[in-house]
């Protein structure tokens, strides 16, 4: 049976077909290059992927506590365990989208993702009924049945929606890569940013059952529609060139610095290793603050509200740093990039302990909002910059493993030093102190690729 997956997935390929690049509308008809379609379609399916991310989750956590009866720990570690059963799942995910292609992957995500926040809307009733039919408590059914919908949520949502529109997006630019990575992450900043407010008011107005059905519908036939009528695998399969009429002669590509490594080779690199750490190390500290919002509010004096309240200017701050960010991405070397990352984090990290002082919260708004800009431009721009395209998917989902299990770690290492230590404070500093230690290696580390795309 282990032998039979891969010998099965090259015939994914042929589901390509049933998707043909001129169905509902040829591309190339389009009156301007149609990439740019594309990076206002792959930044909606970034968007539509927030039921799978943590400030989707987030706001609903308290509602979940209560209807499950599970307390703050135990729902965590089921957060974690769902988490970390996504993120053995997306390697192979990555390489399923390199050979399925990025609009099939789109679909069947939104699909599958539908079904999954649907599920979550009757977890608790699915727990009783778990633990009616077996010999599991109310608890360890709710565990259970929670830890399952968080592995598909985790999956489908964070994992291979996100995923197929950021590949999508890097394989129909080269020199422009940079700039397109800066325009989506402008989007995607102020989305994420704004997105637990509207999801609290979306709450107050159809509860929290009602919010994640309608959220449901909204992924099925929104998303399903969006990946139909717009994704489409790159330029080369529609007729078109990369970057459109602004291409210029692919001369770097005839470095053979520039050649595509496979997944195999990059996973070799400190490169990898580097970028990978660094996104993965602000994935897991922003999902713990995230997840937990109201509590570490609660704890610096904040009421929900307030709490909440912090995602908006954070999403301003981003947005504005995404723009400069991508901008840079095109003319400096990524390292450079990484390195900005982890110093941003090192304040965000340690005022997020000091949301209840105004001078704390400020920083921490500034320092998480300028890394959620790195972030967002780095996650696009730097696996292709590093190692080519022809393994992207592959490559930049053995990195979103990392980066996923991070987020798996953050908010049960949050959680577990409020429960032994009656405070959110000493994780937060100590998560601090860990981007210093990944700067020593990103100083050291050079990669043949990491030049401007836009040189001369």
């Amino acid at each position: 049976m282990r032998g039979a997956l891969p010998r099965a997935i090259p015939r994914l390929g042929g589901v390509r077909a049933l998707l043909p690049a001129d169905v509902p509308f040829a591309p190339r008809r389009v009156p301007f290059f149609y990439g740019w379609v594309v990076v206002a379609a792959a930044s909606s399916g970034v968007l539509f992927s927030i039921p799978g991310q943590t400030m989707g989750v987030s706001v609903f956590t308290d509602s979940l506590l209560e209807a499950t009866g599970l307390g703050r720990l135990a729902f965590s570690n089921a957060y974690l365990l769902g988490t970390l059963g996504a993120a053995t799942l997306l390697p192979r995910a990555g390489v399923w989208i390199d050979r399925l292609g990025v609009r099939a992957a789109a679909l069947l995500a939104a699909l599958a993702l539908g079904a999954v926040v649907a599920g979550l809307s009757q977890a608790d009733r699915v727990a009783k009924a778990a633990a009616s039919l077996t010999a599991l408590g109310s608890g360890a059914a709710a565990f259970a049945v929670l830890t399952c919908l968080f592995v598909g949520l985790r999956f489908f949502g964070q994992g291979v929606l996100t995923l197929a529109s950021q590949t999508m997006l890097a394989r129909w630019f080269e020199r422009r890569r940079g700039l397109a990575a800066a325009i989506s992450g402008l989007f995607v900043a102020f989305g994420f940013g704004y997105a637990p407010r509207l999801l609290d008011a979306w709450i107050q107005r159809a509860g929290w059952r009602g919010a994640w059905l309608e959220i449901a519908a909204l992924e099925v036939v929104g998303m399903g529609l969006l990946a139909w009528l717009f994704y489409r695998e790159d330029p080369e399969s529609c007729g078109l060139t990369r970057d459109g009429a602004a291409a210029l002669p692919e001369k770097n590509e005839t470095r053979p610095s520039r050649d595509p490594a496979t997944r195999a080779e990059a996973l070799r690199t400190r490169a990898f290793w580097v970028l990978t750490a660094s996104l993965a190390l602000q994935g897991a500290v922003l999902t713990g603050i995230t997840l937990h919002i109201v509590d570490i509010g609660a704890e610096a004096g904040l009421d929900r509200t307030g709490a909440v309240s912090l995602f908006l200017p954070m999403a301003v701050v981003s947005t504005a740093t995404g723009g400069l960010v991508g901008w840079l991405a095109d003319r400096v070397q990524i390292r450079t990039l990484i390195l900005s990352l982890l110093g941003w984090e090192v304040l965000g990290f340690a005022a997020s302990a000091h949301l209840g002082d105004a001078v704390g919260f400020w920083l921490a708004v500034l320092g998480l909002g300028v890394a959620a800009g790195h972030f967002t431009v780095l996650s696009a721009v730097g696996h292709p910059r590093f190692f080519g395209l022809r393994h992207l998917g592959a490559i930049a989902a053995a990195s979103m493993s990392t980066v996923v299990v991070g987020s798996a770690l953050g908010p049960s290492a949050l959680a577990l030093s409020r429960a032994a230590l009656d405070s959110y404070q000493p994780a937060l500093h100590a998560a601090a102190l860990l981007p210093l230690a990944i700067g020593v290696f990103a100083l050291a580390s050079l990669h043949p690729r990491d030049v401007p795309t836009n040189d001369p």
